[in-house]
């Protein structure tokens, strides 16, 4: 079986991706990963005998893994134009289920100029309430004012 799992993932991968590396896990399983798309296809041996379970995901920042993203059970024996379907069914499931961007990177509506400063975006709950730094400089804008107004009417 992992002989031919490994053919069917070379033949896979020719057809998903023109760019790919192909290699073979520890549990017995392959795995097909494309750099340039960001994402990784992970076929195993599945509880039948001709059946593969077949896993979709995202690379991450760094080449690491995330998690599967999602999953099927498909026939060997149904060809790899039915195992390529399911991939690119699995693939736009991963692509789809990509989380927001992150914190401190611009979302492509931004401007350029909205972001050159490098500080990251506020976050969204936090509305337009008065920080605890921005309280204390009032207070003391407050006092000074309050002894100049004290100050004038007693020398005045």
């Amino acid at each position: 079986m992992s002989a031919q799992l490994r053919d069917t993932a070379g033949e896979l991968a020719e057809i998903l991706w023109r760019e790919h590396t192909v290699y073979r896990e520890r549990s017995g399983g392959v795995v097909i990963r494309g750099e340039h798309v960001r994402r990784w296809i992970s076929l195993a041996p599945a509880g039948g005998r001709d059946e593969v379970l077949v896993r979709a995901g995202r690379i991450l920042d760094g080449g690491t893994t995330a998690p599967a993203r999602s999953e099927a059970v498909v026939p060997l024996s149904a060809g790899t134009g039915v195992l390529a379907a399911t991939c690119r069914r699995l693939l736009a499931e991963a692509a789809a289920d990509v989380a927001p961007v992150a914190p401190g990177r611009a979302s492509p509506k931004r401007s350029k100029r909205s972001n050159q400063s490098g500080k990251a975006a506020r976050p969204k709950g936090s509305g337009k309430h008065t920080s605890f730094g921005s309280w204390v400089i009032l207070a003391c804008v407050a006092g000074v004012i309050a002894l100049y107004v004290y100050s004038t009417a007693m020398h005045g």
